[in-house]
């Protein structure tokens, strides 16, 4: 880069950071805000690089750690870097440290450094940069990417573990939380104490690894795209242009659980994980960590919680993130395990939705039409599947519903959105129902393992639900009795 494009492109970070930082009403927290801040420096500095660019964001955010320098090198050897952090302390604010790039979770559970996607989950952003930094590393040098695991969830989960290997294993990943408003997110709260591995830095080191090894893929003929470019691709997607994921075949954020899972899962994780720790200790004098069997056993205990929680298991959108009204009453507790699962459809909205927007206004006009018109005290149904990839809770796991008359108690109520009376619903949804629901549901001890498969209509009298076609279609699942 010459002198004359080094010095736009200190300008245009200074514009960049005093823009994204400052802390007013203009500041959103979703990625759509960092991918726009982030096209602004490349429209400015049309020769930089998007490894250049990567690397000076790692600079600011401080994170030359001896481990990501032992895989990625210092940043600071970088003049792009050094002029990246010279523009972030010209600035009028450092609270882009914060909110975009510094990962922290404060006293009253706020957690920062996360954005929100389009599809309605979190991410945090250091993993997920980290990891497309180590592709971009490897597609320039020809080699294959070093370090993706490690640098994007190998170091967090394994530190998660063992810093809380004296609370059962559940407690030992996540929590989720809930934006402060989903169309203006600025404060991002969790469910419950933070561990290590919040939800949302699981989700950026899965969104990592999956884009770091995309990019260390790339044919040698084809140049990666602009990092502003890599991450439309991904996170900012219609599905309505492709009519939903079954026709999507790149990757994209909605399907990271089953794609971090092909990549990852071949791997001997236990002995990744092992490994990590051991780096650690060596490169950051971690003396804390003691590589006995007590480790080796937190880490085997904690990765079968992973595997359970974030493979096994769908995402499943929180009432609060798509805006559900509290409960009426005092909601009345279910005895686990349930031995029966009855499959609805919603019939009215009767089109599938295909974004989280849509499939949030659909829960909430469902629950509106259950309280309001039925004088219910909730939205009726345990779990709602969307065709954007995601399960949204309705009642949840431990609370009686009110879907199918004279078998709350004895069973969950999951229903698909859409009218299923003369079509089926996509692959993907029916697999997140018939798949991952149900494994997770068993696994986790709130089904019987021989629990049965019934239709509502099967149950109820005066109904045709959840529609012909579909109907039809769950004839053939296991477990389903007629």
């Amino acid at each position: 880069m010459t002198l004359f494009g080094q010095s736009f492109f200190v300008l245009a970070l200074s514009y960049f950071f005093t823009v994204y930082s400052r802390p007013t009403g203009d500041h959103l927290r979703n990625i759509d805000s960092f991918i726009r801040a982030v096209q602004q420096v490349e429209d400015s500095n049309p020769g930089l690089s998007p490894l250049a660019l990567v690397r000076a964001l790692r600079r600011t955010a401080g994170h030359d750690d001896g481990m990501t320098n032992h895989f990625l090198g210092a940043s600071y050897n970088l003049s792009d870097a050094e002029l990246l952090e010279t523009a972030i302390f010209n600035a009028s604010s450092f609270s882009f440290f914060d909110k975009a790039l510094h990962h922290i979770v404060t006293n009253y559970g706020e957690e920062r450094g996360v954005v929100l996607a389009p599809d309605g989950t979190t991410v945090a952003l250091t993993p997920l940069l980290l990891g497309i930094e180590s592709g971009l590393k490897a597609k320039i040098e020809g080699t294959q990417a070093v370090g993706l695991f490690p640098l994007t969830l190998g170091r967090t989960l394994g530190l998660s573990f063992l810093s809380l290997q004296d609370f059962p294993p559940s407690y030992r990943l996540g929590p989720n939380g809930c934006w402060d408003s989903v169309d203006r997110p600025k404060l991002f709260k969790l469910s419950r104490p933070a561990t290590l591995a919040t939800d949302a830095v699981i989700n950026g080191g899965m969104d990592g690894a999956i884009l770091g090894m995309d990019l260390s893929n790339l044919p040698a003929s084809e140049q990666p795209q602009a990092l502003s470019e890599v991450l439309k691709g991904y996170y900012s997607f219609d599905l309505y242009e492709v009519q939903g994921l079954d026709a999507v075949t790149r990757h994209v954020s909605p399907r990271r659980r089953e794609i971090s899972r092909s990549i990852l899962e071949p791997l001997d994780l236990h002995s990744q994980v092992m490994e990590t720790l051991a780096l650690v200790w060596k490169l950051e004098k971690t003396e804390w960590i003691a590589l006995d069997n007590g480790v080796g056993k937190a880490v085997k205990d904690g990765l079968q919680e992973f595997v359970h929680k974030y493979w096994d298991c769908p995402q499943i959108i929180p009432r609060c993130q798509w805006g559900a009204k509290p409960y009426q009453s005092t909601p009345i507790p279910l005895s686990l395990p349930l031995q029966f699962l009855y499959v609805h459809h919603t019939y009215e909205p009767s089109s599938p939705c295909l974004s989280f927007p849509n499939c949030s206004r659909n829960m909430r006009a469902m629950q509106r039409f259950h309280q309001v018109d039925r004088g219910w005290s909730d939205i009726g149904y345990s779990f709602v599947v969307g065709s954007d990839g995601y399960v949204y809770e309705g009642r949840g796991w431990n609370h009686l519903g009110r879907h199918t008359r004279g078998h709350n108690a004895i069973g969950y109520g999951v229903s698909i959105i859409g009218n299923y009376t003369a079509t089926l619903p996509s692959r993907h949804a029916m697999d997140l129902l018939r798949h991952h629901l149900v494994r997770c549901a068993v696994d986790g001890g709130r089904l019987a393992a021989n629990f049965t498969i019934h239709g509502h209509r099967q149950v109820v009298n005066y109904t045709s639900c959840p529609g012909y076609a579909f109907y039809s279609e769950i004839r053939s699942w296991e477990h389903f009795s007629e």
